[in-house]
């Protein structure tokens, strides 16, 4: 008997029916705004990462060399990837390019509540437009997909963030500009929530503030609830932050046009850790509190695939990641049903296996979804109704010698355990899906 890895999940039959329904929702909401699939490699080059986060991202990654030498990782996330991806096709790619997929990635870390080592994501990304309306178009999938889940207002909320808006306020602030690491004070907004105050107005000092000058940075981005509230931030922070400040308010229009802005709130304690992000960046919570932590998030990078090696591209993207989404459709109840279902069992009884198989492909080419199930064990008739009990089998078809003789199928109705003949040539019927109160 082997122990399933730390970090790593089985998913029987029941919860993959629900995962698999969750996944499509948030796919068809992508496929519905034009984002094309594409599939992507297990492996990368560890370089790739090193090259963007540091030697440091190597303790964090299934990191190994392979039979030829060559040092290579399990992907930790997609955006190095899809930047390769873009890079290597250069001006062939149309632009915007829109891309979406889902995939698991691999992360050496902690385990705890919605974050394992083996983890899903769909990535949903729009390349080559800086324009407002690419920011919003994310948000706006991002919105769709929780709604269609079933999802509220009341159960969510974007918080909406600009990084430029961070940084050059840290700078306007600070008594020396080029003493400020941007990036560290940056990381230092993202790490507020999850650490006391003191070691906050640390790292925020580690990066080149003074100490009241770093609480007077904090109250002034702390205080921002509204758009209108932007006004004293581009006031203190400059000319670049204005330009940021106005970049935020025209993305936060154009995703009311687009249909996300109702889910959408200013949130300048928002900034995402990773260095790469560039403008908007934006996450997603749980409305009540119940589930603590990020549902997910996103934002633009727009300096990505140049650094990759081509052509400036400008970037944005979300990555609703699929465990933590599971928290937050089941705290507000909207989860899919951990249940198998099955449209039809055909019961076979005696020699009649051809005639069953018949019968069974006739009820699937009644549509792309119909469920029919027929017993491959040789099992008895008692059996095999219990075992289509054990699958939720709506509709038990008997197909058996004596009721051939008489050209008829027993129909049963398995909730209620009603049953009746038909004839042959009546079922299954040209069109619809027939079930026992069709010919009671």
């Amino acid at each position: 008997m082997y122990d399933g890895l730390k970090g790593f999940r089985d998913f029987y039959p029941g919860e993959q029916s629900a995962r698999r329904e969750v996944t499509d929702a948030v796919e068809d909401a992508a496929a519905r705004h034009g984002f094309r699939e594409i599939a992507t490699p297990a492996l990368e080059r560890t370089e790739m990462y090193v090259d963007k986060s540091g030697e440091e991202i190597v303790e964090e990654l299934y990191a190994f060399d392979d039979k030829g030498g060559r040092g290579v990782s399990m992907t930790p996330e997609l955006t190095p990837t899809v930047a390769r991806m873009v890079v290597a096709k250069g001006q062939e790619l149309s632009k915007p390019i829109k891309w979406v997929s889902t995939r698991p990635f691999w992360r050496y870390e902690q385990v705890q509540q919605g974050r394992f080592r083996e983890f899903y994501q769909t990535n949903i990304d729009v390349f080559g437009s800086s324009a407002p309306e690419a920011d919003a178009e994310v948000l706006a999938v991002a919105a769709d997909a929780l709604t269609d889940l079933g999802l509220t207002g009341d159960d969510f909320e974007f918080r909406v963030s600009h990084r430029d808006i961070l940084g050059g306020l840290v700078r306007s602030l600070a008594a020396d500009p080029d003493a400020v690491d941007t990036a560290a004070a940056i990381r230092a907004v993202d790490k507020r929530a999850k650490v006391d105050d003191g070691e906050y107005l640390g790292l925020l000092s580690d990066a080149g503030l003074a100490r009241d000058t770093a609480r007077d940075f904090d109250d002034l981005i702390a205080d921002v609830e509204t758009v209108d509230d932007l006004d004293a931030v581009a006031e203190a922070g400059g000319e670049a932050v204005e330009a940021a400040v106005e970049n935020l308010r025209n993305v936060l229009a154009a995703a009311d046009d687009f249909g996300a802005g109702e889910f959408c709130e200013v949130s300048l304690t928002t900034a995402r850790g990773l260095d790469y992000y560039t403008g908007v960046v934006f996450e997603c919570f749980d409305s009540t509190g119940e589930v603590s932590r990020s549902v997910f998030g996103g934002g633009r990078y727009d300096d990505l695939i140049e650094s990759f090696g081509g052509q400036p591209t400008p970037a944005v993207g979300v990555a609703p990641g699929h465990a933590t989404l599971k928290l937050l459709c089941q705290r507000a109840g909207v989860w899919p049903d951990e249940e198998l279902t099955t449209d039809y069992y055909v019961l076979s009884v005696g020699d009649t296996r051809s005639e069953a198989a018949a019968l069974a492909s006739d009820l699937r080419a009644l549509g792309d979804d119909v469920v029919v199930e027929q017993d491959v064990s040789g099992r008895s008739f008692g059996a095999q109704l219990g075992y289509a009990d054990s699958i939720n089998a709506e509709t038990v078809v008997v197909v058996g010698e004596r009721d051939l003789e008489n050209g008829e199928y027993t129909v049963k109705d398995m909730a209620s355990g009603d049953e009746t003949t038909v004839p042959v040539e009546e079922f299954p019927p040209e069109e619809g899906l027939p079930t026992y109160e069709d010919y009671e």
